[in-house]
């Protein structure tokens, strides 16, 4: 099942999302389907609809937790709520610019793929990566904000090369 924006912001709520939440899920849908318009009229094949409500839900597991298990726990909630796969996806590979299977290990991940591969997931995981809260930043100003987290490099470089990819498809 997809269901559409307002049953989609209602299951949010349902999982128990705060506000503060639900606000940060709808500025990542409005920016996500912004970007799947952009690239849908360069000619990519890309499912805007799909886009719009994987975005909406990605942060669904914010509801159980804040860490980065808040996929996994996004992805259990997703079947429950009987799901789409493709939304399931979309909420599994949201996280930076994907989580490695090396990264799984001892980051205490279940096994499974959490590297965005389809046009939808990888948008969705660009337009979260470039919301901060409420308000969208530029790339620099994200990386910025990584490192002064004290975040990888490793996690830098895949945000800039999914930022790079996703940018090339634009212009």
């Amino acid at each position: 099942m997809i269901p559409d924006k307002n049953a989609a912001i209602e299951l949010l709520k349902l999982a128990g999302c705060s506000d503060k939440i639900i606000s940060h899920c709808i500025m990542v849908s409005d920016f996500a389907r912004e970007l799947a318009g952009k690239i849908h009229q360069k000619g990519y094949a890309v499912d805007i609809e799909l886009v719009q409500i994987g975005a909406l839900l990605h942060d669904i597991g914010r509801s159980q937790t804040h860490d980065i298990r808040h996929g996994v726990e996004g992805v259990i909630l997703a079947k429950e709520f009987g799901l789409d796969d493709r939304i399931v996806d979309i909420i599994r590979t949201h996280i930076g610019a994907g989580i490695t299977p090396e990264d799984t290990v001892s980051l205490g991940l279940p096994p499974d793929r959490y590297i965005p591969l389809t046009l939808e997931e990888k948008i969705v995981a660009h337009a979260d990566n470039l919301v901060e809260d409420d308000f969208i930043v530029s790339i620099s100003e994200k990386v910025e904000i990584l490192r002064k987290k004290g975040r990888g490099e490793n996690i830098i470089e895949k945000i800039i090369k999914l930022n790079n990819e996703i940018e090339n498809m634009i212009d």
